[in-house]
């Protein structure tokens, strides 16, 4: 298990759906027990990675690696090859942990065509965690646009009323920025045959000779690879697609919409934009293009989710504007920056979730989402209205909660980059306190006024269940984030070395705001007794660097007993 657990955990849901298939469609408790049984699988297969990846959070580059470069298609350069870092590790666990939530919170909400629609979902989950965890590019792009169809399947069949026009649009969109990626892979995967004269996807490899390719051609790549990855966020001004698949998508399919794939976008212009293009994006037109972009997407989408009347339709707006904190952090190219717009699409995904989530319940119960409809609901679901008031108070970044750390970190990167970016994004911070507590005090305040809301059910155990998680670790992160910033360290630290190597005004960016990173060391470091027994030799890649050359062979590191 140790040599085979990123495998593990990515194929357990894509277990599942192929049991799934054996299961009489009629047989509808048997279906959704199967489908949760395999969700908290893949969940509970998932827990070991966590004290394991924490032994080896220290060493320079990709853990636990799995296959090579090369060995899948050989012909062409393409190789079934796994590995994370802290960045990869953190959003695999969330991904893990919503999957789990989502599945569970559609027990009652789908009724129609429940078989099918428990396959997609965890087809999607199993196309989500090969994005992660990919280190070859024809791997991760297959992963890419396998997580599409079944967003879009879940969209159009078990959406609302105008269903198919918002799967319609979210497919499209998704595809033409993928379409533009693939071109760009596609001209990393020549330029490093000219360089080196091997044809080959590895993501390693590529890192070698991409920063390489500046001037026009540099450009043109960068935002190739950006308007792919915006599209995903979305950034202002790719978002329009957003608003309509959250609205009518099913509450579980906007809990992981919101919640893992919006990080695709943000997880690819970390792992890729960066650290292919360190000098074009330091460019001051190109990235004052991206800050300027990141802000407006922050006042826009608060200003915008103001003027709502959907409960739905607020949340994804507010969904613009949190994460352009996140892209406002990543071109601040420093480590307060790239580790707190990290930390942010976790709390984004943690307190997002919970609210659709929270919406998702009230519809189930009225079937509508129009806040002129409430009033007064916290005199007959008052449990339901403390978790939703803890959740708002994380969305909108109260102390103590995980939304201010991951903003006041970003907010820190952007102000140390250039005063004014942290000046302008902080009107952002105050719009969502603006929108959630006027949201709450319509909802939940008062008497109440509609006769329908009057005998409302509060939360079924099976519900206070799906929060349970999401609140615990909504505290966690805001009491105690330095496990999280330790995670982070030694990736954040190393893509910032690159952007520093690259910078072409030789002004070195900050390093990330936690312990003094240390440095490869000479020799093979030696864990203790007790970590050593839990930690397996090839869980521990060669000490790469984005620099290095990984054509070599690589040595594991040997661990002492």
């Amino acid at each position: 298990m140790y040599n085979h657990i990123l495998s593990i955990i990515l194929f357990t849901p894509l277990l599942g759906a192929l049991v799934l298939l054996f299961v009489p469609k009629e047989n509808k408790n048997a279906i959704r027990w199967m489908a949760n049984i395999f969700a908290f699988a893949g969940l509970a297969v998932s827990l070991p990675l966590i004290p394991w990846f924490w032994a080896v959070k220290d060493y320079p580059g990709f853990k636990f690696t799995e296959g090579a470069a090369n060995n899948w298609i050989p012909t062409i350069g393409a190789g079934y090859h796994l590995g994370i870092d802290g960045i990869s590790f953190l959003l695999i666990m969330l991904t893990t942990i919503l999957g789990a939530v989502s599945i569970l919170s559609s027990w009652e909400a789908i009724q129609v065509r429940s078989k099918e629609y428990y396959i997609w979902f965890l087809v999607l989950q199993t196309g989500m965690l090969g994005v992660f965890m990919s280190l070859d590019f024809f791997l991760f792009f297959v992963f890419w646009e396998a997580m599409l169809v079944p967003m879009y399947l879940l969209i159009g069949i078990w959406g609302g009323t105008r269903k198919l026009y918002a799967a319609i649009k979210f497919f499209l969109y998704t595809l033409a920025g993928s379409v533009l990626m693939l071109l760009g892979i596609i001209y990393l995967y020549f330029n490093h045959h000219t360089a080196k004269g091997v044809y080959t996807f590895d993501i390693q490899s590529l890192y070698m000779t991409a920063p390489s390719i500046t001037g026009t051609a540099g450009i043109v790549l960068f935002f190739a690879f950006f308007i792919g990855f915006a599209i995903k966020v979305p950034m202002f001004p790719f978002h329009t697609w957003l608003p309509d698949a959250h609205v009518e998508a099913p509450t579980a399919g906007s809990v992981i919409l919101a919640g893992v794939l919006l990080k695709m976008g943000t997880y690819g212009l970390i792992r890729f934009s960066l650290p292919f293009f360190p000098v074009i994006v330091q460019y001051p037109v190109v990235r004052g293009w991206m800050i300027g972009l990141s802000i407006v997407g922050i006042i826009y989408g608060g200003l915008v989710s103001l003027m709502q009347k959907d409960m739905k339709k607020l949340v994804a707006y507010s969904s613009v504007s949190h994460l352009g904190f996140c892209t406002l952090g990543i071109f601040a190219l420093n480590g307060p920056g790239l580790s707190g717009s990290i930390l942010q699409q976790i709390n984004h995904g943690i307190s997002t979730g919970a609210l659709f989530l929270i919406v998702g319940i009230l519809y189930e119960r009225r079937h509508t989402r129009d806040i002129s409809e409430y009033g007064g609901i916290s005199t007959v679901m008052p449990v339901y209205a403390t978790i939703t008031l803890i959740m708002f108070m994380s969305s909108m970044g109260l102390p103590l909660l995980n939304g201010f750390v991951g903003e006041f970190t970003i907010l820190q990167g952007a102000f140390m980059a250039k005063p004014l970016w942290a000046a302008w994004a902080v009107p952002g911070v105050v719009l969502a306190a603006a929108y959630l507590l006027w949201l709450y005090q319509r909802v939940f305040f008062g008497t109440v006024t509609n006769a329908k809301n009057q005998f409302l059910k509060d939360l079924t155990p099976r519900e206070l269940a799906t929060f349970v998680p999401l609140i615990a670790l909504a505290l966690w992160i805001g009491i105690y984030p330095k496990p999280f910033f330790q995670i982070l360290d030694q990736p954040v630290t190393q893509l910032v070395a690159t952007l520093d190597r690259a910078n072409p005004n030789g002004v070195q960016n900050a390093k990330a705001p936690v312990a003094a990173p240390q440095p490869a060391p000479a020799t093979v470091p030696v864990l203790p007794a007790a970590e050593s027994q839990k930690v397996p030799a090839k869980a521990i890649a060669a000490p790469a660097t984005l620099s290095s050359n990984v054509n070599a062979p690589a040595t594991p590191h040997a661990v002492a007993r």
